[in-house]
């Protein structure tokens, strides 16, 4: 199946084109046509299921055919709420991509910022608002938002809003929405508290489940540094001083890190591009070229950006930044260690994404080794928590050597630490 096959309009299927989609999703192409016949959709899917463009797309294309030629201001019509900044951030960057040929605005909205470029943009009016629970509380409070013009609510991630203890503000944000709206609700899990918080919110919905990946190739080695964020850099310009590294695939959360990177890399001498959702596809298709030929031995991306990549012969995969989705984990390592060869996947993890890190042990069903030995060791050694999964087996690397040459296997990859319990934090935002 392609997209053309779910009756979407030119102005999307444009879009999708320019970002290399021909072929939607399993929840893609289940929800889509929910969608657009107006059906309220209770959805048990994870981050990386395609999810988001399952709601993004009919949403901007009933938006699209709903327009009003002859009235120039614009009134939220469909509001996205969801409980982290990162992912109100893809959202958003979701909705540019999609729907940048349908005239369409759309503004992103979440605490821990200035509140005024966020005011600014709701003062000029958009289509779509995508908000966290608390900034969306406030700013409704002070006069900014209103929604008498809602036609569309998607509730995303509704089991992370009751983890996260959101469900509170959902409940003050409902009363305010209009009684008569088509209603999305997504969630990874439906234990009873989220299957009564749907209830209070769908009526007669169509339901879609699909299940996420969850496991990594054996072929795949995976190690975990502990370093400070400030060390970061340094950390990764040593691992990529060392030859042994053919070629690198670096992941970023935000385009500006992956800017960032990128800059620091080169000025280190190491020849390395970004791409991300501000490149043109000109700028992407070169930078993709020039890493698939060789001429650059680094490319530091988004994940949104990366999708569709496929390199031949990927040595390694490294997180920069641990996703806070642990299935975009299992797609980000993914890139590497295909067709049988062997890949290597390395994870940089600061203080903030412990919690990311104990998911996606979680999911993964084992606990990811740790790599002590480097020269950026923080003064706290902190333990991984993840009670389901089994120990790491004794399965050893052959350790980077500096001066680029082979050890012949005699020294291990990782220094194994055998790992304690301790509480889960709270998910930052």
């Amino acid at each position: 199946m392609s997209f053309e096959n779910l009756n979407l309009i030119e102005p999307i299927l444009h879009a999708l084109k320019t970002e290399g989609y021909s072929t939607p999703t399993p929840i893609q192409q289940k929800a889509i046509p929910l969608v657009l016949s107006r059906k309220d959709l209770l959805g048990c899917a994870q981050t990386g299921t395609g999810k988001t463009a399952a709601f993004a797309i009919p949403i901007l294309q009933i938006l699209y055919k709903g327009k009003d030629s002859s009235n120039t201001q614009r009134n939220i019509k469909a509001l996205v709420l969801t409980p982290t900044r990162e992912l109100a951030i893809q959202i958003g960057e979701s909705f540019q991509a999609y729907g940048k040929h349908t005239g369409l605005k759309h503004t992103v909205i979440f605490g821990g910022v200035s509140q005024k470029n966020q005011t600014d943009a709701l003062r000029r009016g958009v289509d779509i608002l995508v908000a966290t629970p608390g900034r969306l509380l406030d700013l409704m409070n002070q006069g900014f938002i209103h929604f008498r013009s809602l036609e569309l609510f998607v509730l995303d991630e509704a089991d992370r809003m009751l983890d996260m203890g959101f469900i509170h503000d959902i409940k003050r944000i409902l009363p305010k929405l209009p009684q008569k709206k088509q209603s999305l609700f997504f969630s990874a899990t439906m234990p009873p508290e989220i299957l009564k918080l749907a209830g209070t919110i769908l009526s007669n919905p169509s339901s879609v489940q699909v299940t996420p990946v969850s496991s990594t190739a054996e072929t795949v080695k995976q190690g975990i540094y502990f370093v400070e964020k400030s060390n970061k850099k340094s950390l990764l310009i040593h691992l990529l001083n060392n030859t042994t590294i053919s070629s690198a695939l670096v992941f970023t959360r935000t385009k500006h890190g992956a800017d960032r990177v990128a800059k620091d890399l080169n000025k280190s001498g190491i020849q390395a591009e970004a791409i991300h959702g501000n490149k043109s596809q000109n700028a992407r298709q070169r930078a993709l070229s020039n890493f698939k030929s060789k001429q650059i031995r680094v490319l530091v991306a988004t994940d949104i950006a990366a999708r569709g990549i496929d390199v031949e012969e990927l040595s390694h995969v490294i997180n920069y930044e641990i996703p806070n989705e642990p299935e975009t984990y299992v797609h980000r390592i993914g890139r590497t260690g295909r067709a049988g060869a062997n890949g290597i996947a390395l994870s940089f993890c600061d203080a903030e994404e412990r919690d990311y890190l104990r998911q996606i042990n979680k999911l993964i069903q084992k606990t990811i080794p740790i790599i002590e030995d480097h020269p950026f060791v923080g003064n706290e050694k902190p333990a991984q928590t993840n009670t389901n999964a089994p120990r790491p087996k004794n399965t050893s690397f052959k350790k980077p050597n500096p001066s680029g040459s082979s050890n012949n296997g005699k020294k291990s990859f990782f220094r194994k630490k055998r790992f304690g319990s301790s509480s889960r934090p709270k998910q930052n935002q």
